[in-house]
C-alpha cells in the first residue's frame, strides 16, 4: 500500500515539474504583453510608429488600453525596453507570415551520389554523368564514389583517371567543390554547380 501511494506521490511530482518547465518556456520564448511587462520605465512606440517618449509600463498600459490595443515588448534588451502600442493577434501573424516567406526563399540543396567502379566501361560513364548532369542543374551537390574491391584496392592511382574524366564530362556545367580523396575502400570527389 505504501509502495502505491509513494509511486503516485512522485508522479504527481512530476507532473507538476513538467508544468512549471512549460510555463517558465512560455513566458521567455513568447513577446510579453500588457500586464508582464514589470518595467520600471520603457520607451514607448505608438500605433502609427512614432516615438511617444520614454515613460513607466503603467502609463504605457494605460494608453494601450484607451487605444484599445495591446502593449508589446519588442525590444527587451534595449536600455530602457522598447515597448509598441499594437494589435497582439495581427502583430504575431504577420511575423508567422514573414517567417514562411523566409522559408519558401532558402533553397535546400542535396547532396546526391554516384557510385562507380575501378571497371566501369565508357557507356556506363556516359548515363551516369548525364545522372548527375540533371542532379546539378537542379542545384544539388554531387558525391562522385568510385569504389574498390579486393583486388581493385593495388591499382587506385591508375582508377582516378575515371574520376577525371568524369569531371571533365560535366566541365562546362559543373566545378569540383572538394577534391578526390580517399575513404576506406572508396576514392571519392564533391561536384557542385557552377556559378
Amino acid at each position: 500500500m505504501e509502495w502505491i501511494a509513494l509511486s503516485s506521490l512522485l508522479f504527481l511530482c512530476a507532473a507538476a515539474k513538467s508544468r512549471r518547465e512549460s510555463w517558465r518556456c512560455t513566458t521567455i520564448s513568447e513577446l510579453m504583453i500588457n500586464e508582464q511587462i514589470r518595467d520600471r520605465e520603457i520607451r514607448l512606440i505608438g500605433e502609427n510608429g512614432e516615438q511617444l517618449g520614454i515613460m513607466s509600463a503603467r502609463e504605457a498600459f494605460k494608453m494601450a488600453q484607451e487605444a484599445e490595443l495591446d502593449l508589446v515588448k519588442i525590444a527587451p534588451t534595449a536600455k530602457p525596453p522598447v515597448c509598441k502600442i499594437i494589435d497582439y493577434g495581427k502583430y504575431k501573424y504577420e511575423m508567422l507570415r514573414k517567417e514562411k516567406e523566409a522559408r519558401k526563399k532558402q533553397k535546400i540543396t542535396d547532396i546526391k551520389e554516384i557510385r562507380l567502379s575501378p571497371n566501369i566501361d565508357e557507356n556506363d560513364l556516359n548515363t551516369k554523368a548525364n545522372q548527375a548532369r540533371k542532379f546539378i542543374t537542379k542545384g544539388d551537390k554531387v558525391k562522385v564514389s568510385l569504389r574498390f574491391r579486393g583486388r581493385e584496392m593495388a591499382h587506385m592511382n591508375s582508377s582516378k583517371q575515371i574520376l577525371d574524366s568524369f569531371v571533365e564530362k560535366l566541365s562546362d556545367i559543373a566545378v569540383v567543390d572538394k577534391p578526390a580523396k580517399v575513404e576506406g575502400r572508396s576514392m571519392i570527389i564533391f561536384l557542385g554547380e557552377k556559378r
